[in-house]
């Protein structure tokens, strides 16, 4: 079936994705959802230059969006029915792991524009899963984190030694809660990798980000 991908730029969505190709699905576009002002993802704070050089690497379109929270299900709601008119769609892959209230929300959503929901990989071990994407070849930076790891973690390239700091800090080793996320910077869904460099580190509402530029 022709799929759409709930792109955030990280790990889980892009393993996600993976799985789905695996699986027989045929990713035909990204979509990804910005702030208000149009520079930066919602989510994950990833800048839409960086968005669209993930696009070009996996060789696919993506669709970007502004909103804001309050506006975030009615407009990403349209933009699923749109897309799937666009390019013949019949589902979208999300890369959630286990939290029940956002997978409700993925499967109203895609209920309401005629989709399908697939989490290919909801309800696995969390530490075997992000094990799973190292040894896949991806490769991915922590872009924002909570206060609890601290700045020190930003810019930081996940790896077994990584995974086992976070551990031993308490930290869920795929981030599922929030902890922190991530930016893809190659996979096997990339034609190529390519390299940010990360500058500002700035502390908002007691969460660390970066502001990483497109080398």
């Amino acid at each position: 079936m022709n799929v759409l991908c709930s792109w955030s730029g990280g790990k889980d969505s892009c393993f996600a994705l993976m799985k789905a190709k695996e699986q027989g699905c045929f990713p035909k576009v990204l979509l990804n959802v910005l702030n208000e002002e149009g520079k930066i993802s919602r989510s994950h704070g990833i800048p839409s230059d960086i968005l669209h050089a993930q696009a070009k690497a996996a060789g696919l379109p993506i669709h970007l969006i502004s909103s804001s929270w309050q506006d975030y299900e009615p407009n990403f709601t349209s933009a699923l029915k749109h897309l799937k008119v666009e390019y013949d769609l019949q589902a979208a892959v999300f890369g959630d792991i286990d939290l029940q209230p956002h997978r409700d929300w993925e499967e109203k959503v895609c209920t309401n524009a005629g989709l399908q929901a697939i989490l290919p990989i909801w309800q696995q071990d969390r530490e075997e899963l992000v094990m799973q994407m190292l040894k896949s070849g991806i490769i991915t930076m922590i872009i924002s984190c909570n206060e609890k790891m601290g700045e020190r973690f930003l810019g930081k390239i996940l790896n077994e030694h990584l995974i086992q700091e976070l551990k031993a800090i308490d930290i869920d080793v795929c981030g599922e809660n929030g902890e922190f996320h991530t930016l893809v910077l190659d996979s096997p869904l990339f034609s190529r990798p390519f390299n940010v460099e990360v500058k500002t580190k700035l502390k908002h509402e007691n969460y660390w980000f970066c502001q990483p530029i497109l080398l």
